[in-house]
């Protein structure tokens, strides 16, 4: 429900603020000189933070698949936890997760085609004048070298490839099946719309929404590259104390543990604002305010 945006969006920045606070206490424990920490280390045994079940309900409450979690000793992630809290961790799954719930209210957003406006085909268009202008800057350039001249061109020649295997249903269903893409065909464009229209009064929160999330995931992402590199400060490459690889274990989540990474990858495709294709004014009426005269401006 649409109504239900501000509340999201309040809470997600809700979220933020507490992420950026655990982040800062670990400037605390840096504080610390790895002999410092040595001191107290052994009271530690056995608990690790892989074992903080807080920590891997909101991991599953946001959407990290199941399946793209880092096994530890080649079990399965949840292993570690006695049988009532895997049930719950399995329930927020079976529930649904954040990821699952953006996912399904992009993929019913009317951006494919609104009243005879071919977004898709417009936006296409676009790319390729887009394109087509770079290229022409690169062959007429007077200062590049032949050789540059190649080399951007085979560039450009990339990102055209590239657009063309996002914007192509087919392509985008066998990104999906080889595990390279989470967000359906559907609910990219859909966020592409969003974020390309931005400035439309109706598309204001769906944009601030799309934009938490990718907050929220570098702020996880943030904090398992700091844990990461004060474990090494503090141990080196010493065992973790729940018996994981500590650094190269953690530096690995870091790298691999990503939610909403789909919603950075927008960013590849959007284009300049000077070369949108225009909405027309019966589009632009629906993504305004009632109270707003488009015809009058």
């Amino acid at each position: 429900d649409e109504r239900s945006l501000g509340t999201a969006i309040a809470r997600l920045d809700r979220v933020e603020r507490i992420m950026e606070l655990l982040i800062s206490q670990i400037g605390i424990m840096e504080s610390m000189t790895p002999l410092d920490f040595l001191d107290f280390r052994e009271y530690l045994f056995p608990a690790s933070g892989f074992q903080s079940f807080q920590f891997r309900a909101v991991e599953s409450l946001l959407g990290l698949p199941e399946q793209k979690r880092i096994t530890y000793h080649s079990q399965k992630y949840s292993s570690v936890f006695p049988e009532e809290q895997q049930k719950k961790l399995s329930q927020i799954y079976e529930n649904g997760t954040l990821f699952d719930w953006v996912h399904k209210w992009l993929e019913r957003t009317p951006f494919l085609e609104l009243d005879g406006f071919d977004f898709i085909e417009k936006y296409k268009d676009a790319v390729q004048k887009m394109l087509d202008k770079e290229y022409d800057a690169i062959k007429s350039s007077d200062y590049l070298s032949e050789k540059e001249k190649e080399k951007r061109t085979e560039m450009v020649g990339g990102t055209d490839t590239y657009f063309k295997a996002i914007l192509s249903e087919a392509n985008h269903k066998q990104l999906m099946e080889d595990g390279k893409k989470r967000l359906g065909y559907n609910a990219t464009i859909a966020a592409l719309f969003i974020n390309l229209y931005r400035d439309e009064p109706i598309l204001q929160l769906p944009f601030q929404l799309l934009t938490n999330l990718v907050d929220i995931d570098d702020l996880m992402t943030t904090w398992r590259y700091r844990h990461a590199q004060m474990v090494l400060r503090m141990i080196g490459n010493k065992i973790g104390t729940g018996g994981s690889s500590g650094h190269d274990y953690l530096s690995e989540t870091a790298r691999q543990h990503k939610i909403f990474s789909d919603f950075h990858t927008i960013s590849t495709l959007l284009i300049p604002r000077s070369e949108l294709p225009e909405l027309p004014n019966n589009i632009r009426k629906k993504l305004s305010f009632h109270f707003t005269n488009i015809e009058s401006q």
